[in-house]
C-alpha cells in the first residue's frame, strides 16, 4: 500500500490520473495539493489547497511513497514568461522538494516531448532546466514523461492544439498525439511497477505502449 502526493489535479492529465489512483486498491492515502480546492471527490481524498500552491503544499505533513506532478501551462495561458516558468519550473520543483521532505523515495513528472536546457526555443528550455533540477535532486527514482501533444477535453480550450490536433494525429512516432488518459495510465503503472532505480525518461511512443498494455 502506498501514500501518494499528487500536484496538477486540476489539469488534463492530473485529472484523468486522480480518478484512477482513487480507483486503485493498492493506494492507501491520496494527498492532492490544489490552487482551488477540488470538488466530488472521497473524503478520503486529502485536498490541502491554496490560491499558492507552495503554501497548500506547506500544509501537507503525512509521510509519502510517491510523488506525482502534472503541473502544466503554456506561455499565453500563463500571461507572462515569468509566469509560466513560475508554473512548469518552480510549483514543479517545489513539489519534489515536498516530496523529499515527506519521505517519498519516487518521483513521477509530466514534461513534454522536445525538452532540452540547451534548446533555442523558450518551451522547450523551461521544460529542460526543470527536468535537470529534478535529476540534481538525486531521487533514488525519478520517472521523467515526455508526451507529444495531449489531446482531451480541458476546461479552457488551447486554441494551438485545437487546429494542430488533427495534424499530429498522423504523425509517426513520438509525434504523434496522444490521450491524455493514456499518459496517466502509463504514469500509474510506472509508479506501482517494481523498482527500476535511477532515472527513467519516458517517450510519448512508450508512453502510448505501456497504456495500451493495461487497457
Amino acid at each position: 500500500m502506498a501514500n501518494v502526493l499528487i500536484t496538477g489535479a486540476t489539469g488534463l492529465v492530473g485529472g484523468h490520473l486522480l480518478r484512477m489512483l482513487i480507483q486503485q486498491p493498492e493506494i492507501a492515502r491520496i494527498t492532492a495539493a490544489t490552487r482551488r480546492p477540488l470538488t466530488t471527490i472521497p473524503a478520503e481524498v486529502h485536498n490541502p489547497h491554496d490560491p499558492q500552491l507552495t503554501d497548500a503544499l506547506a500544509q501537507v505533513d503525512d509521510p509519502v511513497d510517491i510523488v506525482f506532478c502534472c503541473l502544466g501551462t503554456t506561455r499565453r495561458e500563463a500571461g507572462s514568461k515569468e509566469a509560466f516558468v513560475h508554473a512548469d519550473y518552480t510549483l514543479v520543483v517545489d513539489t519534489a522538494l515536498t516530496g523529499q521532505r515527506l519521505g517519498a523515495q519516487h518521483m513521477l513528472v509530466v514534461s513534454a516531448m522536445g525538452a532540452n536546457a540547451h534548446s533555442p526555443f523558450f518551451y522547450n528550455r523551461v521544460k529542460g532546466e526543470m527536468e535537470e533540477a529534478l535529476i540534481a535532486q538525486q531521487w533514488p527514482r525519478l520517472t521523467i514523461a515526455r508526451p507529444s501533444m495531449l489531446l482531451g477535453d480541458r476546461e479552457v480550450r488551447r486554441t494551438n492544439e485545437s487546429l494542430l490536433a488533427p495534424l499530429f494525429a498522423f504523425l509517426p512516432g513520438n509525434w504523434k498525439s496522444i490521450e491524455a488518459r493514456d499518459v496517466a495510465r502509463a504514469l500509474l503503472k510506472e509508479a506501482l511497477s517494481p523498482q527500476k532505480e535511477g532515472v527513467n525518461i519516458i517517450t510519448s511512443a512508450k508512453l502510448r505502449e505501456i497504456a495500451a498494455s493495461q487497457a
